[in-house]
């Protein structure tokens, strides 16, 4: 249940952006055991002048996962090895243009609906 911002270039087709969508959902649940129907994903995406990353070109994405803290150091170093994997099969992406980083939080800051703090309902 990360929260999955995902800033790709603009202009890209839906299958595309299907495939970098399934593929970090996939890795995520893979290497960090979410469950399957956890998906809180936003994708963003750029003009090419909009997304740098150093002096990379081509095809490039940026992803910033906010996730309650917990999850080990190793599950991390999976999650970027098997998203990168995932990427580089479909839909093509270099692997070094592949930006992961991670914030972590605490139970208190997350509400799903209504108002309310779904983990700390006292």
């Amino acid at each position: 249940m990360p929260l999955v911002n995902i800033s790709i270039l603009k202009g890209k087709p839906p299958e595309y952006v299907n495939a970098v969508a399934e593929g970090v959902n996939s890795a995520v649940i893979e290497t960090m055991g979410f469950p399957k129907d956890d998906r809180y994903q936003i994708i963003h995406e750029h003009e090419p002048h909009c997304l740098e990353h150093q002096d990379r070109q081509g095809d490039r994405i940026m992803m910033h996962l906010i996730m309650r803290a917990g999850r080990s150091d190793q599950s991390k170093k999976a999650f970027y090895v098997k998203v990168v994997e995932n990427l580089a099969r479909d839909p093509g992406i270099d692997p070094g243009n592949v930006l992961i980083t991670i914030t972590e939080n605490n139970d208190i800051d997350w509400s799903f609906r209504d108002g309310l703090a779904q983990f700390r309902p006292d």
